[in-house]
């Protein structure tokens, strides 16, 4: 199933965050973010992992808080991890065992023209149980990269090969640097920081979109598949980095960034 997507490769135009390897190019995840009135913008981060990940989250949360623009803050979780439902003015972190579906996260948005209204991220422990993926800088680069992308964040660079920029929004096969004797993967860099600078920090909005205030928004619970992620818009050249949009009606939609598991070891599940 995911090799016949992967050979799928479909930019959309609405989506910017392709495939680059210049660590000082562009990557804000096209232009999504959260509405804001004010120049700092508090995200309430729901807390629904258990004790394998709970001190991942906590780590991401406290790297991504570096920023001068960006604020996390951990509360407890508004969702059945399973289902990993989404709350309308914030995130949600979940992790189980989602099955055998191909993926090791996903990190979802929902979007009102190019605002973000609420958005997940799952870890999916079919996965990071086995002995591949069962590792601290596995699960640190998942975790900081998939709630990244909940505040608007692209990538860096998506050649899995390509030497590691220092970035966990930089894909690399080899995430803490031992293998190759490379930078570490496993937390942000000065240009994560600089990017979001530049995305919330060049103009304010009319509304904030991070409000518990809100009425909820559109959910899907068990939604782990591409058939119920909509169109395929990205895909980086070897097709491990997908992006899917699907239209909600009245200018909403769904957008979902797929980080697959490697074909090469996981080849029997796709």
């Amino acid at each position: 199933m995911r090799r016949l997507f992967g050979r799928q490769v479909v930019l959309g135009a609405a989506l910017v965050a392709t495939a680059v390897a210049n660590p000082f190019a562009n990557h804000s995840w096209g232009s999504y973010h959260w509405a804001r009135t004010t120049e700092v913008v508090t995200l309430k981060t729901g807390d629904n992992v258990d004790s394998r990940w709970d001190a991942y989250l906590d780590e991401a949360i406290s790297d991504w808080n570096a920023s001068a623009v960006v604020k996390l803050a951990k509360v407890a979780g508004g969702t059945n991890p399973k289902n990993c439902r989404p709350t309308s003015g914030r995130i949600e972190v979940c992790n189980a065992k989602y099955g055998q579906t191909g993926w090791l996260g996903i990190a979802q948005i929902w979007a009102s023209g190019s605002h973000i209204t609420q958005a997940i991220s799952k870890l999916n422990d079919t996965y990071f149980d086995t002995a591949t993926y069962n590792k601290p800088a596995w699960r640190r680069l998942v975790m900081c990269q998939e709630v990244a992308h909940d505040f608007g964040l692209g990538h860096q660079d998506e050649i899995f090969d390509n030497a590691n920029l220092g970035s966990c929004m930089d894909y690399t096969n080899d995430p803490d640097g031992t293998r190759f004797g490379q930078a570490s993967n496993e937390h942000p860099n000065g240009h994560d920081f600089d990017q979001l600078l530049t995305i919330y920090g060049s103009h304010r909005d009319s509304t904030n979109t991070a409000a518990a205030s809100l009425p909820n928004g559109s959910a899907a619970g068990d939604d782990h598949h591409p058939s119920q992620w909509g169109r395929l818009v990205h895909s980086s050249p070897n097709g491990r980095v997908q992006i899917y949009e699907l239209g909600l009606g009245r200018g909403q939609k769904k957008i979902t960034h797929v980080f697959w598991a490697d074909p090469e070891r996981d080849a029997h599940h796709h």
